[in-house]
């Protein structure tokens, strides 16, 4: 995943937007409505596996603290990754424009993701531990934030748009 998040690298948040709504569609397609197709959650039985204990790894599995029973949570690498590649590009952002901690995104949007994790957990906890999408409620602690933010900030435009030469800047560049 490390090395996904190293190579793999979005433009702007136009892409961004477009990839993480995406997402965020199918992983609450795949959890809450396949059961009405398929009768059972298609994304819940997969992250299960079968009885053999063979599985293909798409998540990690994170023991629970004071579980009698010894259960763990699981979380898919697409939601680590997703969201991470949104990161990823708001730190490359905030080092371009020399942006400090406090007033660039990649901080906010670390602990926007931090919060989303626990939405998902609480989630977990209140749905008494029936599958959660993730992207449900990480996509508008990431990408909700970063877009409300530059929207206050006025930066909006241009995260939007971020990689693409305006006509005067092309000029310069071609001369």
């Amino acid at each position: 995943m490390i090395t996904v998040l190293q190579m793999a690298r979005l433009p702007n948040i136009k892409v961004a937007s477009a990839l993480l709504s995406c997402a965020f569609v199918y992983d609450v397609f795949w959890v809450f409505i396949s059961p009405l197709i398929f009768h059972e959650s298609v994304m819940i039985a997969v992250a299960r596996g079968d009885d053999s204990g063979d599985g293909i790894p798409m998540l990690l599995r994170i023991p629970r603290f004071f579980d009698p029973w010894g259960g763990y949570d699981m979380i898919g690498f697409g939601d680590i990754l997703f969201p991470g590649l949104l990161v990823a590009f708001c730190y490359r952002y905030d080092r371009v424009n020399k942006k400090g901690i406090f007033n660039g995104y990649f901080l906010w949007l670390t602990i926007g993701y931090a919060f989303g994790l626990f939405l998902t957990y609480i989630a977990l906890f209140l749905m008494d531990g029936h599958g959660q999408p993730a992207l449900l409620y990480l996509v508008p602690c990431t990408l909700g934030l970063v877009v409300l933010l530059s929207w206050m900030r006025g930066e909006l435009s241009d995260l939007w748009n971020y990689g693409k030469l305006k006509p005067r800047d092309r000029l310069v560049t071609e001369a």
